[in-house]
C-alpha cells in the first residue's frame, strides 16, 4: 500500500480580548487542543502537526497585521507548511476582503486551509462556497458590532459623558471610574481662565504664546495624559513639560469642553461636568479667533491669495494653511504655511508645503478616487441598475476634466484636513450631484469624504510628497547623470583619459569621477530609475553621498528598491 505523502499542518488560534489570557489554560489553549486532536484524527490523510505554535492574543480580527498571523504567513510563503487549521473560520479572518487575499497567497504555495468546527475546507469548491457564505456573516457581524459602538458613544456624549481620549487642561477623570465625567483641576483652571482672558485682550495667538512663555503657563504633562489614573487633583505642583506651541493654543480656545460641553464630530452637547469659561468670554474670544482667520494676509493681493485651495485646508490643530509666497533669484515660490507660523515664531508642529506639488498631488487622488468609485459602483447609496453605467461614465468624464482643469478643483474641494500619516478630503456635494447629475441625497458618503496615506520625504534639497498610490515620476536630473555615466565609462574603454573627458564635457575630473560609479547600477536598478518607479527619497545627491556597493543584491537593500 502506498504511504500518502505527510502534509505539514499549522494550529493558528486568536482571540479578540485579552480577557483570561493570563489563566494557565486559556482560550487560545482550547482552540489548539481541539486543533490538535482533529489533526491526530487525520493521521491516516498524512497530516502531521508541527510543534510551533502560531497565537495572537487581544487582537482583532479584522486587521491581518498580527504578529502570529505574520510568522505563519512567512512559513506558509517558505513553503513549509501544507494545511492551516482554526477552531472557526472568524478566527483566521472578519473580512471577506481579507480572506480572498489569504485564499490566493495559500493557494499559490499549494496550502489548504480548514476549519475544525465547520465541515469544510478550501480544497473543495464546496467549501469555498460555504466558507465565503460564513465569512459574509462574520464581516456583517463586526460591522454591526463596530456600529453598535459608533451608537453607544454618540449616544453617551448625547447625554453628556466623557467617553475618554486626551484628558483637556482644567480638568481630571472622576475619582469613581464608574463615573464617566470630568472634574475641575483646581490649579490647571485657572491656567485656562488666564489664557482665555489673556487673548481677549491681545487678540493675537502669537502674542498669547509669548505671554504664557512669561508668565510659565503650561500644557498638561505627558506623563499626565498617559497615566492610567487621574493625578491628585489637590496637587499646586507644576507639570515638567514644555511650553505652548501656537497650535496648542488655538486648539484649547476653541474646544467647547470649557463652557460645560461635550463635543462629537460636529455637534456639541450640554456635558455633566462644570464649566470653567462663561459664555460672555468664550464668545468674546471665537469672535477674535474668527477675525483673525478671516483676516487678509499683507496688504496688496498676490497670485498667490487666490490659490485653489485657500481657506480649505486645516492641519491637526485647527489652524487654517494659509497661501504664501517667497522671491528667490527672480521666481515666486508659492506655498500654503500654517497660519501660526506666518504669525511669527517657530512651531515644529506647523506645516509649510509647496503649493502647486499639493494641489497636483490632492488633484491626482481626488481623480484618483472618483475612477475607483466609478469602477466599484460606490457612487450612490443605492446603486441604480439602469442608469449605473452612464453614472460611471459620468465620473470617469469628470476625473478627466478636473486632470485638464486645475482650477476646477476650487469647487470640488469642501475641505481638507491635513494629519500625520494621512489626508482627510471633503467633497462639495453640490458640485459632484450636478456633475454626476444625480440628488445629492442618493450620492455615497464614502464618495464624498475619503482618507489617503499621506507624508513628505526629504529628498536632497526638495521635499517631496508622497500620498495614496504613487504614478511613476521619472527624475530627469537623475536619468541625466545616468546616460551621462554610461557614455563616460564607454569612453574610458576607448582608451580616452578621464582628464579628456572632463574637458570635453565641461566638468571637473572630480565631478566626472564621482559620477562614473552610476554606470555600474544593476540593470534592474537601472530600468526602475528609467521607468520612474524610484523610491521618492533616491536622488543623484544621495547616490553620491552614500557609494554604491559593487554587489547588485545589496544595491536593491541599500536603496530600498525590490
Amino acid at each position: 500500500m502506498t504511504q500518502k505523502p505527510a502534509i505539514r499542518c499549522a494550529i493558528y488560534t486568536r482571540k479578540s480580548s485579552d480577557e483570561g489570557l493570563d489563566q494557565a489554560f486559556n482560550s487560545l489553549d482550547a482552540q489548539y487542543e481541539a486543533c490538535a486532536a482533529y489533526v491526530a484524527s487525520q493521521r491516516h490523510e498524512g497530516w502531521k502537526l508541527i510543534a510551533e505554535r502560531f497565537d495572537d492574543g487581544g487582537i482583532s480580527g479584522g486587521t491581518l497585521e498580527r504578529p502570529g498571523l505574520q510568522r505563519l504567513l512567512a512559513e506558509i510563503d517558505a513553503g513549509r507548511i501544507g494545511m492551516v487549521v482554526v477552531y472557526k473560520i472568524d478566527r483566521l479572518t472578519r473580512s471577506l476582503a481579507d480572506f480572498g487575499r489569504l485564499v490566493e497567497r495559500l493557494d499559490a504555495k499549494n496550502c489548504s486551509f480548514v476549519s475544525v468546527t465547520q465541515a469544510f475546507n478550501t480544497a473543495t469548491s464546496m467549501g469555498r462556497l460555504t466558507l465565503n457564505v460564513l465569512l459574509s456573516f462574520a464581516q456583517f457581524e463586526r460591522e454591526v458590532t463596530a456600529e453598535r459602538i459608533r451608537d453607544k458613544i454618540a449616544a453617551s456624549k448625547k447625554k453628556g459623558l466623557w467617553m475618554g481620549g486626551s484628558l483637556p487642561l482644567g480638568y481630571d477623570r472622576h475619582p469613581d471610574p464608574q463615573r464617566r465625567e470630568l472634574v475641575i483641576h483646581p490649579g490647571e483652571a485657572e491656567t485656562v481662565k488666564q489664557l482665555f482672558q489673556l487673548y481677549a485682550e491681545l487678540g493675537n495667538l502669537r502674542l498669547l504664546e509669548i505671554r504664557a512663555r512669561e508668565l510659565g503657563l503650561l500644557p498638561k504633562s505627558k506623563e499626565v495624559l498617559l497615566a492610567t489614573s487621574g493625578p491628585d487633583i489637590t496637587s499646586g505642583a507644576k507639570p515638567d513639560t514644555s511650553p505652548f506651541s501656537r497650535g496648542q493654543l488655538h486648539y484649547l480656545l476653541m474646544n467647547p469642553v470649557y463652557t460645560g460641553r461635550i463635543r462629537h464630530k460636529d455637534q456639541t452637547y450640554p456635558g455633566q461636568h462644570p464649566a470653567i469659561i462663561d459664555a460672555d468670554l468664550w464668545q468674546q474670544v471665537q469672535t477674535k479667533l474668527m477675525s483673525a482667520s478671516a483676516r487678509p494676509r499683507g496688504r496688496s493681493p498676490t497670485p498667490t491669495e487666490a490659490r485653489v485651495l485657500a481657506g480649505k485646508l486645516r492641519d491637526e490643530t485647527g489652524d487654517v494653511l494659509t497661501p504664501t509666497h517667497t522671491q528667490r533669484h527672480g521666481r515666486r515660490f508659492a506655498y500654503y504655511v500654517s497660519h501660526r507660523l506666518i504669525a511669527g515664531g517657530k512651531d515644529p508642529t506647523g506645516w509649510r508645503l509647496p503649493a502647486e506639488a499639493l494641489e497636483a498631488t490632492v488633484r491626482q487622488l481626488v481623480a484618483a478616487h472618483l475612477r475607483a468609485a466609478a469602477e466599484r459602483h460606490g457612487l450612490l447609496v443605492t446603486p441604480d441598475v439602469t442608469q449605473a453605467t452612464q453614472i460611471a461614465a459620468r465620473a470617469q468624464g469628470l476625473a478627466e476634466k478636473l486632470e485638464a482643469d486645475p482650477p476646477l478643483l476650487a469647487d470640488l474641494i469642501a475641505k481638507l484636513d491635513l494629519g500625520q500619516g494621512f489626508v482627510r478630503i471633503s467633497l462639495a456635494q453640490d458640485p459632484i450631484s450636478a456633475a454626476l447629475e444625480v440628488s445629492a441625497d442618493h450620492l455615497a458618503p464614502d464618495l464624498l469624504c475619503f482618507e489617503q496615506p499621506f507624508s513628505l520625504r526629504r529628498r536632497g534639497i526638495e521635499t517631496r510628497m508622497v500620498a495614496g498610490e504613487r504614478l511613476p515620476a521619472p527624475d530627469p536630473v537623475l536619468i541625466r547623470a545616468l546616460a551621462e555615466a554610461r557614455l563616460w565609462v564607454r569612453t574610458l574603454r576607448e582608451g580616452t583619459s578621464l582628464a579628456e573627458i572632463a574637458k570635453a564635457a565641461g566638468r571637473s575630473e572630480p565631478y566626472v569621477r564621482n559620477r562614473i560609479p552610476l554606470a555600474f547600477l544593476a540593470p534592474s536598478l537601472q530600468a526602475v530609475i528609467l521607468e520612474g518607479r524610484q523610491p521618492p527619497d533616491l536622488s543623484l545627491a544621495r547616490l553620491i553621498r552614500d557609494g554604491i556597493p559593487m554587489d547588485w543584491a545589496e544595491q536593491a537593500r541599500s536603496f530600498g528598491i525590490t
